[in-house]
């Protein structure tokens, strides 16, 4: 609870920066670090109402242009978080992979604690006077292995669930929420549904969450392996850029573009 309740206090204080000093920390065009808008953003026609920061190993660059002066607090926890989420993020991968019949030699080739793929994104969704006009952040699947959030302690967090609809994933107190994402769903050959999400806005009250992404390296071929004689592959093999370009163009539909 010392680290969630640290790396909360220390998003509270990046977002709470006057405007202009936020963009000091801009992430650049082709960049996937610093502050700005979700990617996803260009996909919808209602502006989402968030702002982030992303993280991939250490910040201090971006650190040292929020707070020439006050830079290392931020770094250590930081650094320290995306730490104790890459520990948890491979033992929950290892009791994943294990739940599926998959072999140590198997497993060990998804699961690499020096190879994989890691990002840690802050989230602001900050008071809006009118929640009508804007969305939170759009309904989406992550392109992760998994993804490991803390929302703190405001509701807006929502899944899509088949014959339901949107359901609310209300913040427990010492509670982390793990969602499946597209590269899981791949290697279970769907039997680990990637989870539809999206964050509604709250119209007086400032949401933060951080979310912590474990994929795997960029040049590492997706393929089902959980499947036994009587199951066929859903999905063609695929390298994780490729497909994250494939994502990139096509959002929601990805997955369909690898599909057998």
């Amino acid at each position: 609870m010392e680290i969630l309740d640290e790396a909360e206090s220390e998003a509270r204080r990046l977002f709470s920066l006057p405007a202009g000093q936020k963009l000091m920390a801009l992430r650049s065009p082709a960049g996937a670090t610093g502050y700005g808008l979700a990617r996803i953003s260009p996909f919808f026609n209602k502006n989402m109402w968030h702002e982030g920061f992303t993280v991939m190993g250490s910040p201090i660059d971006h650190a040292r242009k929020l707070w020439p002066d006050d830079f290392q607090r931020f770094c250590d926890v930081i650094e320290d978080y995306q730490k104790k989420m890459k520990e948890l993020a491979i033992t929950l991968m290892h009791l994943i992979l294990k739940s599926l019949d998959l072999s140590e030699e198997e497993i060990s080739k998804v699961v690499s604690s020096g190879g994989a793929s890691t990002a840690l994104q802050l989230n602001s969704y900050p008071f809006c006077p009118d929640p009508s006009r804007v969305m939170g952040l759009a309904p989406h699947t992550d392109t992760s292995l998994l993804t490991i959030l803390y929302q703190s302690t405001i509701d807006g967090l929502q899944i899509f669930k088949n014959g339901v609809g949107w359901v609310l994933v209300s913040p427990t107190t010492g509670s982390l929420v793990v969602n499946v994402g597209d590269f899981l769903h791949i290697l279970s050959n769907s039997q680990f549904p990637n989870v539809i999400h999206r964050v509604v806005l709250k119209e007086n009250q400032q949401r933060l969450s951080l979310a912590y992404f474990y994929s795997p390296p960029v040049d590492f071929h997706v393929s089902p392996l959980a499947m036994n004689s009587a199951t066929n592959p859903l999905y063609r093999s695929v390298s994780v850029r490729e497909y994250v370009d494939i994502k990139a163009r096509n959002l929601e539909k990805a997955l369909s573009f690898i599909r057998i």
